[in-house]
């Protein structure tokens, strides 16, 4: 099995990261993915790259910190895979580093049948072709509806742009998620207005066995109906983590719903909110909270068009 993953990261590492010998490459992991984190590290010592292995203490909700001297020399490296339970996707430290040239993939909830099997197996150019179309999508939008078994949410998303989580991170500075297939967008906070369903799965929580209604009032989650819900507002706290803080898009066809965030808001015909920090992509929220919550099959409307009716593209 080690052997195995250790072939599909140097893969990995080749084709999404073009990972050259002599680079830096620095893999960051939580205890609880140490194992993953060290086919990481094997595959880019094979491939003769600089490689180094950071293990350090799980992080107690997504969007929280690495210590600051990961941080650091994630700041330092020319690749970076962070491979955690806990996503450091939408963190200050990610941010820094690809501002330094560093390119980034986080795997949040990485499992070994994920490495094995699923969207990692992808044709990431084609993954790429249609990410970058949706996000050009989404630039080009002002307002968003999304529908769903009788629940509607509303909200702006002007002068807003959309970002490519395409899976290819071959340039200075390019980061995102492994694996991959989505574009995404900070909503204009405070204007969202309406319900959402939530049906497939949450962050932290997994698959739903039955569905969350959402209440959004001004852009704050007000209320959380459903068996996960008190779960879902104690993970969000008080604070500015129940502000909406993103809308995204899934397109990786060969996804699916796992109950592992990672990859089930990439899976193709799904849509995913998330409340929480939106800073680190065109957003003004640092709650230290970043919470998605998957809905599959919805009708989405951009600036009234219907471009998706139950998870099929209309465009």
């Amino acid at each position: 099995m080690k052997e195995q993953l250790t072939t599909i990261s140097k893969r990995v590492l080749q084709d999404c990261l073009g990972l050259k010998a002599g680079e830096s490459f620095l893999v960051v992991a939580d205890e609880g993915k140490k194992e993953i984190g060290e086919s990481l590290f094997e595959a880019g010592r094979q491939l003769d790259a600089e490689a180094m292995l950071c293990v350090m203490r799980e992080r107690s909700k997504s969007g929280e910190e690495p210590p600051a001297p990961v941080a650091a020399a994630m700041a330092k490296a020319d690749v970076v895979v962070c491979v955690t339970r806990h996503s450091l996707t939408h963190t200050a430290a990610r941010k820094q580093a690809a501002a330094a040239g560093a390119r980034v993939a986080t795997m949040p909830g990485i499992t070994e049948n994920m490495f094995l099997e699923g969207a990692i197996a992808a044709d990431y150019g084609k993954v790429k072709e249609l990410t970058d179309r949706v996000t050009a999508m989404l630039t080009e939008a002002r307002q968003v509806r999304i529908e769903k078994d009788g629940s509607t949410l509303a909200f702006s998303i002007a002068g807003r742009s959309g970002v490519p989580s395409t899976g290819l991170y071959l340039n200075p500075g390019e980061s995102g998620n492994l694996p991959s297939g989505e574009a995404y967008i900070a909503p204009v906070e405070g204007t969202a207005e309406g319900q959402i369903r939530i049906n497939g799965s949450v962050a932290g929580i997994g698959a739903l066995s039955s569905p969350l209604l959402l209440t959004v009032e001004q852009g704050r989650l007000v209320r959380a109906e459903g068996e996960n819900a008190e779960q879902l507002l104690r993970m969000l706290g008080d604070g500015d983590g129940r502000q909406l803080g993103e809308f995204g898009i899934g397109t990786n066809d060969k996804a699916r719903i796992t109950g592992v965030v990672l990859e089930d808001e990439k899976v193709y015909g799904t849509i995913h909110v998330a409340f929480g920090s939106n800073n680190t992509f065109g957003g003004t929220i640092a709650a230290g909270v970043h919470i998605d919550g998957i809905v599959m099959k919805p009708d989405v409307y951009l600036d009234d068009r219907l471009i998706m009716e139950k998870g099929v593209w209309k465009e």
